[in-house]
């Protein structure tokens, strides 16, 4: 778990402007819990956990977009996410999980791939709209 001190410090030194174009601004680095990559890593390392290789470069740029702070194109983006079905582990009592859209290519809506980042800094990847998942921050 990365230290959510560190993202605001850390995060306006390494992350460049990554534009989203969109109608919504995510929540600030701090408020998402998302930490920037550690040193020597980048946004693709930590998407390269993503399975399918040719959704990682769509996840870095979310990544990248929802630490900047910088616009999200879906209204959703950066909404709570309830967790009800119980697939990530529960959060301590005050810290929640947020969702954004990870664009999918060709869909006519928001599709299916999304990022759910916890207020703790964890980070969490679904293809197939939150029926499975795997964990990127690890």
């Amino acid at each position: 778990m990365r230290a959510p001190a560190a993202i605001a410090a850390i995060g306006a030194l390494i992350l460049g402007g990554c534009g989203g174009g969109g109608a919504t601004t995510a929540p600030s680095p701090q408020a998402s819990g998302i930490a920037p990559p550690q040193a020597g890593e980048s946004w693709a390392d930590l998407a390269a956990k993503v399975p399918a290789p040719a959704e990682r470069g769509e996840v870095a740029r979310v990544l990248r977009t929802i630490a900047s702070g910088d616009s999200l194109p879906y209204e959703q983006d950066g909404g709570v996410f309830g967790n009800r079905e119980g697939h990530l582990p529960d959060l301590p009592a005050g810290l929640l999980y947020r969702e954004y859209t990870v664009p999918t290519p060709g869909s006519s809506d928001r599709g299916a791939r999304r990022l759910i980042v916890g207020d703790d800094g964890s980070v969490y990847y679904t293809s197939d709209h939150y029926s499975s998942f795997t964990r990127l921050d690890e």
